[in-house]
């Protein structure tokens, strides 16, 4: 199964949190009346559960003596380009890592996915990359660095013009709609969220490694 589409589908939520919005985004929570033009670029976020990975020795025990090396995916610095027909999404983190037995040099490879998602749970696409990590003769921990990218349809990121009316439109106090929040509009709501992407970046964990780190 596509592990990027079950941690959408159990329900993981997105943490860490490093959107691209810009000064003059709209900010769809602000209220009405909002007279702003908003952003196409995604959020980017680490998917719960999928932030840090264990490697075993071996790797049928999870015993804490089998623990080998753990390693957590931190320091997400997003940057989005709009100018051109597709929405450009880059973002690069570091990975740190601890081994337990610092005894000679080691390398290690880590497989870690990244995936854009629009609406909450359709994956538009999805990438495996791998980071590479070089522990030092007598070293236990190790670090690297990695990159994710990924394109969005500038259209399909866009609010119809009709509901951008909806959201910007200026009420007057005494109007029959002037304390009505647009977001409660069913129309509404269903097109912002239809229009949200995210791009979601963890390890390629195997179902073992998931379920490890979901239930410890």
């Amino acid at each position: 199964m596509n592990f990027a589409v079950k941690a959408l589908t159990i329900g993981i939520a997105a943490a860490t949190l490093a959107g691209c919005s810009r000064d003059g985004d709209l900010d769809v929570a602000a209220g009405v009346g909002v007279n702003v033009t908003r952003s196409g670029c995604p959020t980017v976020a680490v998917p719960d559960g999928t932030g840090d990975i264990t490697i075993f020795n071996p790797s049928n025990s999870t015993d804490a003596d089998a623990i080998d090396v753990v390693a957590a995916i931190t320091n997400i610095r997003a940057t989005c380009n709009e100018s051109g027909d597709k929405i450009f999404s880059q973002a690069a983190f570091d990975v740190q890592a601890r081994r337990s037995d610092a005894r000679g040099s080691r390398t290690v490879t880590i497989p870690y996915f990244n995936t854009v998602v629009q609406g909450g749970s359709a994956v538009v696409a999805k990438r495996v990359g791998q980071v590479t990590l070089q522990f030092a003769d007598g070293q236990q921990r190790a670090s690297a660095q990695a990159q994710a990218a990924g394109y969005i349809d500038k259209n399909a990121a866009s609010l119809p013009a009709e509901i951008v009316q909806k959201i910007t439109k200026k009420r007057k106090p005494g109007d029959p709609d002037a304390a009505l929040d647009p977001m409660a509009d069913p129309e509404v709501r269903a097109a912002v969220v239809r229009s949200s992407f995210e791009m979601l970046i963890g390890f390629q964990l195997t179902e073992d490694q998931l379920r490890y780190n979901v239930t410890r």
